[in-house]
This record gives C-alpha cells, structure tokens and sequence, in this order.
C-alpha cells in the first residue's frame, strides 16, 4: 500500500494530507489565527475548584479556562508529596478540594483542544516527544507503542527503555523506534532530558498563568511524528519548507532524505493535483457515495455521530443478501476512512443495512476491526447492539474537519432547515390580518422573500385578493432577494394614494432599462426581472437571463407589470 504526505503551505495557512493508495485518509490544517495548543505545557493558576464535579478549572493563559479532572489532581498530590499514599495503600486525600486551592500555581499539560463552548482538558502528568521515545519526566512507568506488533521487537525495545530511562521518569517508545539502534534512543532521550531542564528553569522565573513549551509547527511535527519508512514521498510545495525538512531530517532521520520531494507546478495546485482538494469538499457533506452506487448519510450532534448506509443505486446482480453484504462490506472501508478524513471522535453508531445472517455481519465487523487498526486514534469496535446497529467509540482530541472549517449556517441557524414558503405565507396571513385588526390604515406594504411573495399573492393574485376581503384593506407584496427566507416586514402602513405611488415603481409606456434575472416560474418563455422588489414579466426573454435589455412597459398591475423588449 503506497503512502505518501502531502504539504500545502500558504501564506498564513499550512495543511497536510496523508494519501494511502492515492486516496486521502487524513488531513491536518495549522492557521496563523488559530494555533494548535495540544501538547503545550504551561504554568497555570488554579481560579476554581468544583467539589461537586470532581474537577477544577485552571488559568493557562487562554480565552476559556482549562479543565482539569480529579484524578490528575491526585496524581499531581502524589508526585508532590512524594507517594502520598497511607499504609493502607489508599490515597491521603479523598477529594479535590484536598490537593489544589484557587489562586494554587500549577504545571499542566494540554491533552485535548478547546472546542465549542468547552475549554482545554489539561493533566498534570506530563509527556514530551522526541522522534523515538516519549519523556514522561512526573512519572516512572515504561511502555511500547501498540502499533508494534513483533513480540520479540517489542520486548527488545522495552528492555532497553528500562536500562535507558532516567531515574524517576519513565518512557514511551514510539511507533518509529522500531529497528532503531540503543544509540539513537540514547541522543533522543540526551535532547529531551535538556527540554525537561529549560522547562523547569523557565517555572522558576515566571509567573501563573504562562507557557513554559510550545509544540512545533505542523511540518515538524509531521517529520518527528509520522513521516518513516512506511511513507514512499513527502511531498511539499514551498522551496522554503522543503530545504526546513531536509535539515530536520539531516539530524533525526538522514536515510529519509531521498523521500522528499519539491512540487514546483505553479499551473496545478498542489492539493488539486493529487485530490485533496475534492476529497476535503466532499468530507463536508452529509452524504457521501460509494463505489457501488451505495451511500452514508453521516449526521453528527455533541452527543454522537450517527451514520446510516443505504444501496442507494446499487442493486447487485445475485440475489438481496448478496447485494447488502457488499453494499455493507464496502461502507464499512469507507467509514473507517472518513472517520479519519472528518476527524470525528466520541460515540459513533452505524446503521448497516439489514443482515439475517450471522455470518454476514461477522464478515462486515471483520473488516471494520481491520481497517480501523490503520487509525492512529485508539478506537474501539464494539459490536452489534440489540437494535442491530454497531456501536463504536474513537479518541476525540480536536475538532472535527467541518467545525473547523465551516460555521453554523446565518441563514437556518445551525439547523440545515428553514420554513417552506407555504408555512411561511400562512403565517404572514396571520400576522397581516392581526395587524388591519389592531391598526386603523387604509392601506399596508409587506417585503418579503420572492419565493414567499409568490406564494401570497397566489396565481393570477386569487389568495391576495381573498385576504384583502377578509381584512377590508388595500395590500401590497413586494419581494426582495436581499430578505432571509423567514423574515418579513411590513415596510409601509397607511393612505390608499400614497402607497399606490410607492408600490408602483412604473407607469404603461415607459421605457426601462432592467437585466433579466431569471425565467418565469410557470411560463419560462418569459423572463422576470425585478426594480425594488416590483416584477416586471417581459415576453418572450426567458432565455436571456443575465442580458440587459430596454424594455417598454405595455401593462401595469399592483402586483407586477408587463413588457417587451426593444433590443
């Protein structure tokens, strides 16, 4: 399987694309305005302690305070006061209350980025990375990345990392330590052990709330972190950064270097090229197609992730059973797939289609247990539900690929819906004839969407001309594009003549010079056009939408008028 990481960098904005077989399974953006905190240690100050949560919040210096559980709070006792255990074996202290006080300066560590309304969850047990070992200098306990897989490799490593690891710390070997040598993990741990150092150099000098380490930028990262022998090219498209990553890798990883590649095609941007591009536009939709014909409908709340698989055009060529399990063995690749793409966490439950036999959804469990174990998140597989569904949990450390790129919507708040324009017009009635009721005018304007106006008035002006029965008034609609859908006013209120003058922007014989917006809805013949909110209908324009054209008005109406054109 072909692997490669692809680099865009702009002038404020770096992303990352991680490609197996051509197909992006990841993405990684780092903008100027929004810097990554994971992994940033900072002196904090402790503003409250909550009892009834079991927790504290803590000032690191951010917008929101960050938020640190109890028991890392009797982990940050215990390192503290040495143990802090009695002879029982049970901890000293019973709550929060009894380890950190408000205004108490603590060091804590950022595990997971502030989201939504949520501030950082910070720990006090600190971890810093090299390219091969993990320092955990609060703690003494050795372990080996799961990712490595060979026992005998496995218990190699770790023997070493006992024989390695300073006193009092312990370590994390790394998925890259595999085949490394006792002296590369000995320059590794040598680097670390001076970070750790300048970290508690700098606590003593500075006051709460500060940073005390920053984690590299993106690029860095992505060498120290991923980039090995598994990758076939690292691809970049700045001059500037592919001469940064050959340096980084002259002192980490020298035998990497023939794997970096310059991208210099100014024609073809790098990420359109290779499909990132439209990979990342279509990891923002709700829907996502198979193959096959199949598709998900993914629908993401703060509560859990829920995705729906469906044979959509896909109607096999056997028999129904055979048509779902290979509609649901191939969703379940794609899952594991955008999972990674969206970066969603939390609970995710999949609605498969239906399976009467048990060998089938073992077959499609099966391939969801092994195409998650390329995930670099723990995630958890659990299994079929009573309700036939399948319940998994993946790590969640940031925000997912949409809330970072994409805001609620200003038009339907957040909700992807909005009223239809019947609803809409029913109400407006409403809303009108409480209006005439509670005000003695002769006559009113309402401004709303067209879409919406087209509804009130009703065809040939039947429903307008009934509600001006029912209210005794004489009203006008006028629809304007710049409305919301949902909102309408009314714009004027008062004399008959007055408002006949305002309404009526034209008069029979004029001649105006207007641009064609759209084809009529129910002569597309004709073209509409519109001056303030008025429709002119001009005959015979319906297919020179976009064209200015002069046109003669030949008849006026309250709600509209007609015209022809003259060139």
């Amino acid at each position: 399987m072909g692997k490669d990481i692809i680099v865009n960098c702009g002038r404020r904005e770096t992303r990352a694309a991680f490609l197996e077989d051509r197909r992006v399974v990841e993405v990684y953006i780092e903008r100027a305005g929004h810097q990554r905190v994971v992994g940033n240690i900072y002196k904090g100050r402790v503003e409250n302690v909550l009892p009834g949560m079991s927790a504290a919040f803590v000032d690191i210096g951010l917008e929101r305070n960050a938020f640190l559980y109890v028991d890392d709070a009797l982990d940050y006792e215990r390192l503290v006061n040495g143990g802090g255990r009695a002879k029982n074996g049970k901890p000293k202290v019973r709550g929060i209350s009894d380890v950190l006080k408000p205004g108490q300066s603590i060091i804590v560590q950022v595990t997971k980025e502030p989201i939504g309304t949520k501030g950082a969850r910070v720990v006090t047990h600190l971890t810093i990375p090299g390219r091969y070992l993990v320092l955990m200098p609060t703690v003494e306990h050795i372990g080996v990345s799961r990712r490595i897989e060979d026992e005998k490799e496995r218990d190699r490593l770790k023997k070493l990392a006992k024989e390695l690891k300073p006193k009092g710390m312990g370590l994390i070997v790394r998925t890259l330590a595999e085949g490394q040598s006792r002296e590369e993990l000995e320059q590794d741990i040598r680097f670390l052990l001076k970070v750790w150092e300048q970290i508690l150099r700098q606590s003593k000098r500075v006051s709460a709330p500060s940073l005390l380490y920053k984690d590299h930028d993106l690029v860095f990262r992505l060498i120290r972190d991923s980039f090995s022998q598994e990758f076939s090219r690292f691809i970049v498209d700045s001059r500037q950064e592919y001469h940064k990553v050959l340096e980084i890798l002259d002192s980490i990883a020298p035998h990497l270097r023939s794997r970096v590649f310059y991208y210099h095609d100014e024609n073809i941007p790098i990420f359109e090229f290779y499909g990132v591009e439209a990979d990342l536009e279509r990891a923002l939709k709700r829907k996502v197609w198979l193959e096959s014909g199949g598709y998900l409908v993914i629908d993401q709340t703060e509560a859990l992730t829920s995705i729906d698989v469906n044979t959509g055009k896909y109607t096999g060529s056997k028999n129904l059973a055979d048509t779902v399990l290979k509609t649901n063995l191939e969703a379940a690749k794609e899952i594991a797939r955008q999972l990674r793409l969206r970066d969603i966490g939390g609970i995710i439950v999949i609605d498969f289609i239906d399976m009467a036999s048990q060998a089938d959804k073992e077959k499609v469990l099966a391939v969801l247990e092994e195409e998650v174990k390329k995930d670099r998140n723990k995630t958890h597989v659990l299994g079929f539900t009573s309700l036939g569904m399948v319940e998994m949990t993946r790590k969640k450390t940031r925000q997912n690929i949409g809330d970072y790129l994409q805001r609620p919507c200003p038009y339907c708040g957040g909700t992807g819906r909005v009223l239809s324009e019947e609803t809409l017009a029913y109400s407006i009635e409403r809303e009108i004839r409480q209006f005439a009721r509670e005000h003695d005018v002769e006559a009113m304007m309402v401004e709303v969407h067209p879409s919406v106006a087209a509804m009130l008035i009703g065809a040939g002006g039947a429903n307008l001309k009934e509600l001006e029965e029912i209210t005794g008034k004489t009203i006008y609609v006028r629809g304007s594009e710049d409305r919301h859908l949902e909102d309408v006013e009314i714009v004027y209120a008062g004399s008959k003549d007055v408002l006949a003058a305002m309404a009526v922007p034209v008069r029979e014989g004029q001649i105006i010079n207007v641009e064609v917006e759209e084809p009529h809805m129910t002569n597309p013949a004709d073209g509409i056009s519109r001056l303030h909110g008025y429709v002119v209908d001009i005959e015979g324009a319906g297919r020179r939408v976009g064209e200015r054209l002069t046109v003669e008005i030949t008849k006026v109406f309250r709600t509209y008028a007609k015209g022809r054109m003259l060139s």
